[in-house]
């Protein structure tokens, strides 16, 4: 039986790939912050505010499920520094874009991550 695909590049390397990497997949000139989860080391928290006058951030958990796939969960959408109900069709279709952006962004880093 093989050994169980893990992820295994320094977690500061990877925050570094992904702060270099988001901003090339994501279309529009919105802007990303992304972090180390403190709590899971095969996590990352990125938050990603929306250009234009909405002034929305969506904050992401970003967990590698091995090396090569990721689970990205919605933790919370503000507007103006608060919680808003994300239920609505414009934030609906915004989740979904930067959830698509995210994966894109997992799926450019393999090279680094799947070893």
């Amino acid at each position: 039986m093989s050994e169980k695909d893990e992820l295994r590049i320094e977690p500061e390397k990877l925050v570094q790939a992904w702060q270099e990497t988001l901003p090339e997949v994501m279309n529009r000139p919105d802007r990303s912050v992304v972090a180390m989860d403190e709590a899971d080391p095969r996590s990352l928290r990125i938050t990603i505010y929306s250009a234009g006058h909405q002034m929305y951030a969506f904050d992401f958990k970003v967990t590698y499920v091995d090396s090569r796939e990721v689970k990205v969960e919605l933790i919370d959408v503000e507007k103006n520094d608060r919680t808003i109900d994300e239920r609505n069709d414009i934030i609906q279709q915004l989740i979904e874009d930067y959830t698509r952006h995210l994966h894109e962004c997992a799926q450019a880093l393999h090279r680094l991550t799947h070893v």
